[in-house]
């Protein structure tokens, strides 16, 4: 199903040296990606909740397959609607972690939101005051 789901967008996780691919992309990908459109999600939360339960040794294997898959879609350069678009550029995206989310909802942890809602206040807290004055 996840290879139905996610091969004709160039995500192919059918063993576990493709599983180890995809999240050694999403790892490298994913922080970047996020941080240039984290104040436009309005699913961040889900988003960096399913990034941690998606790289917790103990979610279940097949846990950690339909996320990375999910996880994958969203940094992929390429989309079903590109993500630039105003408003509706994250749809296919949330569509797409939704159902992963849905499928595996009991193995995301108050653990995991906690950490994504950690991430979260950081992002939005103002930069820490450098002291050096600007102009002289």
């Amino acid at each position: 199903m996840i290879r139905q789901a996610f091969g004709s967008h160039g995500i192919d996780i059918d063993d576990a040296a493709a599983l180890g691919r995809e999240k050694a992309r999403v790892g490298r990908e994913f922080w970047p990606k996020f941080r240039r459109f984290a104040a436009r999600l309005p699913f961040a939360e889900d988003l960096v909740a399913a990034y941690f339960c998606a790289f917790d040794r103990n979610t279940p294997r097949r846990v950690q397959v339909g996320l990375i898959g999910a996880l994958a879609y969203f940094v992929l350069p390429f989309d079903f609607i590109p993500d630039m678009l105003p408003l509706i550029g994250f749809t296919d995206d949330a569509a797409v972690l939704a159902t992963a989310i849905r499928l595996v909802a009991v193995h995301i942890t108050p653990q995991h939101r906690d950490a994504a809602r950690r991430v979260l206040a950081r992002a939005a807290a103002p930069p820490p005051y450098s002291g050096a004055c600007a102009g002289g």
